[in-house]
């Protein structure tokens, strides 16, 4: 399934959403968590990143165990090892744009007032700045991975 796309290696075509997307959810969620006047203007575009972002990282992830195995499993030496560098990168990248999403979707949840309630945060003040805190740091985490498994797979491409 995520061997090839017309013909051609599925993973340099499918790290394009990942590498665009990672990011984008970062500084919306970011946006999100520190402007809480724009609140209502972005949290379309939280939701849909947050469901968007986790699929793009994971199809990556899949596309490149499967370019491997297709066309560099005898790999050896220095390029063996940085491809090796370069998936080290994928599990993390996932687990913490997976994390990322679950946090800003909490955040967005929690900033929306209840129904008895006008203004207010369904959950309070304190739940709303801890999932803010959550979601910025899950941001830097994310952005860090994506950035580490782009630069190395570049390194790995065109080193």
């Amino acid at each position: 399934m995520f061997d090839q796309i017309l013909g051609l290696p599925a993973h340099p075509l499918i790290i394009h959403f990942a590498v665009v997307l990672t990011p984008l959810l970062v500084v919306v969620a970011a946006a999100y968590a520190l402007l809480p006047r724009r609140r209502p203007y972005v949290a379309w575009a939280v939701v849909l990143l947050s469901l968007a972002t986790p699929a793009a990282v994971f199809a990556a992830r899949q596309s490149g165990a499967s370019l491997k195995a297709a066309r560099f499993s005898t790999a050896e030496g220095e390029l063996a090892t940085r491809i090796s560098t370069h998936q080290s990168f994928a599990t993390p990248l996932l687990l913490s744009v997976l994390g990322l999403s679950v946090a800003a979707l909490l955040l967005v949840y929690v900033t929306r007032p209840a129904r008895d309630s006008v203004g207010r945060d369904r959950f309070g003040r304190s739940m709303t700045l801890v999932l803010a805190g959550l979601t910025l740091v899950l941001g830097a985490v994310a952005g860090y991975y994506v950035f580490r498994a782009g630069d190395s797979g570049a390194r790995a491409v065109w080193a």
